[in-house]
């Protein structure tokens, strides 16, 4: 008999027809290294070192659904056919070699778009610059001073974003990608409508909590309408925008329970990244409390996710039910073997590929299974 480990981050766990191996979910990362939105030979080694770490789970970066919904121009995109079609050659390639599920996170970066890369200042580019466009989001508040004001969506600027979240969904599930997340949270456009603080509109798209979450469930739902019902769609939330008067957790509450209702299938809980002025008590795990309180809300997984580095921190988050996986960001980059150093710590096993089967230390015998 197949003994299995006692430790609860290295348990199955199947989110609508996906199983998993563990509970350790790599979260999408921006790369800023996109070509016209699609991508290329740096993919190919970013994710390709990712997809043999060991994790249950492998999420691309936030990928625009429209060009103009990019952070910066060298965003990844999926809103043609050349970007899906270069996006595939990647994912061909990883597949070859790992059957890690890989998932996308899909979304519009609002009044936060047209930036410079991080390295190069991140400062928001002028439309009047070549590199730069005009922004767009709920109503016409700019993020901070110095920047540009965008220009508040009207129903049709509406309907064309819907429409783009869904032609997205739509081929992200002809890639065959394994699970797809709608990315409502950091401050993009999904999380600046369901913030007051950056919502001001006076139509049935503004004001009461049930108005401001209006369009970000309505993307959800056109979202899961192009997903196939065995693929699973999960959503990424601010649980709060730690200002006074802004997105709270009660609000968070309200929304995620809405979201299962509609057939949303796990929710990623991070915070933060709508308004300059957040005062963010920054620590070890400083997020899990708010997965812990929405996980006593909600029957779908619960991501946690915030610096969470240890691998008896790990444990303890899943282990406890505080969430039921945990995503990593830079602890991954920093240590893309983190899962094989947590599996020997906890007497866990990973799956890595046959060509590392040797590099196991007599130390920690039997954390490797073949995949």
């Amino acid at each position: 008999m197949k003994l299995m480990s006692t430790a609860a981050l290295f348990q199955p766990i199947r989110i609508r027809g996906l199983n998993l191996l563990n509970r350790i979910v790599i979260a999408p990362m921006c790369q800023y290294s996109a070509e016209e939105g699609c991508m290329n030979e740096w993919h190919l080694i970013h994710l390709g070192k990712l997809a043999l770490s060991g994790a249950a789970l492998l999420t691309i970066e936030a990928t625009a659904v429209v060009p103009e919904g990019r952070i910066t121009y060298a965003d990844l995109g999926l809103w043609s056919e050349r970007s899906y079609a270069a996006m595939g050659l990647i994912l061909e390639s990883i597949r070859r070699w790992t059957n890690i599920p890989i998932g996308i996170q899909l979304s519009h970066a609002g009044r936060k778009a047209s930036t410079e890369v991080p390295w190069k200042g991140g400062g928001q580019i002028s439309p009047t610059e070549a590199l730069g466009w005009q922004t767009f989001a709920p109503s016409r508040l700019r993020y901070r001073k110095g920047m540009l004001n965008p220009v508040a969506l009207d129903r049709e600027g509406l309907k064309n974003v819907r429409d783009a979240f869904a032609a997205a969904a739509r081929r992200a599930a002809k890639l065959g990608l394994d699970l797809v997340q709608v990315h409502a949270a950091h401050g993009y456009l999904l999380h600046q409508f369901l913030s007051p603080l950056t919502n001001c509109r006076g139509d049935d798209y503004g004001g009461s909590l049930a108005n401001r979450m209006r369009f970000p469930l309505e993307v959800f739902d056109a979202v899961r309408s192009e997903v196939p019902t065995e693929v699973p769609v999960s959503i990424r939330v601010s649980a709060t925008d730690w200002v006074d008067g802004g997105w709270n957790l009660e609000q968070t509450l309200h929304f995620v329970v809405e979201l299962q209702r509609r057939g949303c299938d796990a929710v990623h809980v991070s915070s933060g990244g709508l308004h300059p002025g957040q005062s963010i008590p920054i620590g070890p795990g400083y997020q899990v409390p708010f997965a812990r309180a929405v996980r006593k809300e909600v029957k779908m997984p619960v991501v946690a996710v915030g610096l969470i580095t240890g691998f008896e921190q790990a444990e303890a988050i899943v282990g406890t039910g505080d969430a039921d996986m945990v995503a990593l960001a830079r602890t991954i980059l920093f240590d893309p073997n983190w899962p094989w150093h947590a599996a020997a710590q906890l007497g866990g096993k990973v799956h890595v590929p046959r060509q590392y089967l040797q590099s196991q230390s007599s130390r920690f015998r039997n954390i490797f299974e073949n995949e």
